[in-house]
């Protein structure tokens, strides 16, 4: 291990604004934010806005600054990454933003029901070869109802054709209630051509000034960002479409085809 990242697992030990709870600590302690976090560290009764898979952190941090009105918890597994967001915010002196480093598949042992009312998805990994990992699958669609409150709202934004479009059949095939689904972000929303759900409004022109750094790359190359917001009732049983998606033909910034196959469910 680097020094410098031995470094950040050190301010991350000392960070106000970070939480480290991988699976081998919830196996001997119930996390103590859990149904807590409006009292005991925002302590305001603001809405909680997730980002899952948040990387480096800096969608997280944008989003704060741009609505403080809403309280906001990067997630990631990846320490490293976090440092770099949490760090920000604190030198920032950013108030309305948290990370917690854990396991995403462990996601509802930290939220209790309807505390949570919003889910952010940017850019994860499609996991195209084992659906049970896809954070839009049905597998984690029953653990977001756990603490999400019904009909709260999820984000989807992508560079992949794969994951966009298993989320939309997904959605379909459960009748989940699509906001708004562009294959072209910008590009729809620079042109008003957004196809938004009855009675809900247009994406916030704010929302469009935060990229992440590999975005910025992919948009450079001339690729389509896709962009989908659905909610999430309580209600029914979720089933997992049975459709063949084609495979991305690539991987992302300078990387290769993500993998040798050419469809998968």
């Amino acid at each position: 291990m680097s020094k410098g990242k031995l470094q950040k697992f050190a301010d991350l030990e000392r960070y106000p604004n970070v939480f480290q709870y991988p699976f081998s600590v919830l196996q001997e302690h119930d996390f103590p934010l859990r149904g807590r976090w409006h009292s005991d560290y925002f302590r305001n009764d603001r809405p909680i806005v997730l980002e899952l898979g948040c990387g480096k952190g800096e969608y997280t941090v944008g989003l704060a600054r741009l609505f403080p009105e809403k309280n906001f918890i990067g997630v990631d597994i990846k320490g490293a990454r976090l440092w770099t967001g949490a760090t920000e915010a604190l030198n920032e002196g950013i108030s309305n933003v948290a990370f917690l480093r854990a396991n995403i598949e462990m996601i509802d042992h930290f939220f209790r029901a309807g505390e949570v009312e919003e889910i952010w998805l940017t850019f994860s990994d499609p996991q195209m070869k084992n659906p049970r990992k896809r954070l839009t699958s049905t597998f984690f669609m029953e653990r977001y109802r756990r603490f999400l409150i019904n009909a709260g709202r999820i984000h989807l934004k992508t560079d992949s054709n794969f994951l966009f479009t298993y989320t939309r059949l997904m959605a379909a095939k459960n009748c989940l209630p699509v906001d708004i689904c562009t294959e072209n972000l910008y590009g729809d929303s620079a042109k008003g051509l957004l196809n938004v759900g009855e009675g809900e409004t247009d994406v916030s022109p704010q929302l469009l000034t935060i990229q992440t750094y590999y975005e910025s790359q992919w948009l450079e190359r001339g690729l389509n960002i896709r962009y989908m917001r659905f909610r999430l009732p309580h209600s029914a049983t979720l089933e997992e479409p049975d459709v063949e998606i084609p495979i991305d033909d690539y991987r992302s910034y300078k990387r290769t085809k993500r993998s040798g196959k050419e469809t998968s469910k």
